[in-house]
């Protein structure tokens, strides 16, 4: 019987380089593409039309796109580094005030994890004030990152404030350390895609994979959709992978 195919399907990835890897999916996917594309060498002679063509090299390459944000898919198809509880979070904007008297600090609400100062501004104005390592005039602040507390200037007294900053946090995220690798150095692992359509099954496995590009493109009023492109080549067996279709 005459086989169709209907949506986008469903798509895992698995490290192919590392022991007992836990398999990734690719979550509220948009599209997939799968592009398998030859190089072709004509044989030309006196006349305009070839008398030959033959078939040169083949890249495979698979597009995915992915509304589904998961730290799991990136590392195990991307970065292929260190993954750890925890992570990095921003404050924007948190609010406060300098107090009316010496010592004319504040310390923020999260200072115990304290990681980065990322700008303090007056809230009434929105005018940025400037940091600095000794306070000689108002509009002025120094910042102890360790203790995350902030200090400004004595004619700053009262003054409203906004500030924002980063700290680490135990629990609740996955953080994936970027560390500079060699040259050649990638996760290699190994793409299923699959689709069902009037119990007709369309089926790819790509045994070895590795991907070339990761976009995060973030838009105003829109959704963040994820897109990784991915390059296949054969395994260790000198094979590419499976194509299963049901049309009998």
């Amino acid at each position: 019987m005459t086989a169709f195919n209907f949506g986008v399907g469903s798509l895992w990835a698995a490290r192919t380089d590392i022991a007992n890897p836990t398999p990734a999916q690719f979550g509220t996917l948009q599209d997939i593409s799968v592009d398998f594309d030859f190089t072709s060498k004509p044989l030309m002679g006196q006349y305009q039309i070839a008398v030959a063509v033959a078939r040169g090299g083949m890249k495979v390459d698979l597009k995915a796109k992915s509304a589904t944000i998961n730290s799991g898919i990136f590392n195990q198809s991307f970065f292929g580094q260190t993954q750890t509880v925890g992570g990095l979070t921003t404050i924007l904007n948190e609010a406060d005030s300098v107090p009316a008297v010496s010592t004319y600090t504040i310390t923020v609400a999260q200072a115990a994890t304290f990681k980065a100062d990322l700008g303090v501004v007056y809230a009434t104005t929105g005018v940025r004030m400037t940091r600095v390592s000794s306070l000689t005039a108002v509009g002025q602040y120094e910042v102890n990152t360790s203790t995350g507390v902030y200090t400004f200037y004595s004619g700053d007294a009262s003054a409203a404030v906004l500030i924002s900053y980063s700290y680490t946090t135990a629990s609740g995220s996955q953080l994936i350390t970027i560390t500079n690798q060699l040259m050649g150095a990638a996760p290699q692992f190994q793409v299923n895609l699959t689709n069902t359509y009037a119990s007709k099954l369309l089926a790819l496995q790509l045994n070895a994979c590795i991907s070339t590009k990761l976009s995060l493109p973030f838009k105003n009023e829109d959704w963040t959709i994820s897109e990784i492109d991915i390059s296949a080549f054969t395994d260790a067996t000198n094979t590419l992978g499976t194509l299963t279709i049901t049309d009998l």
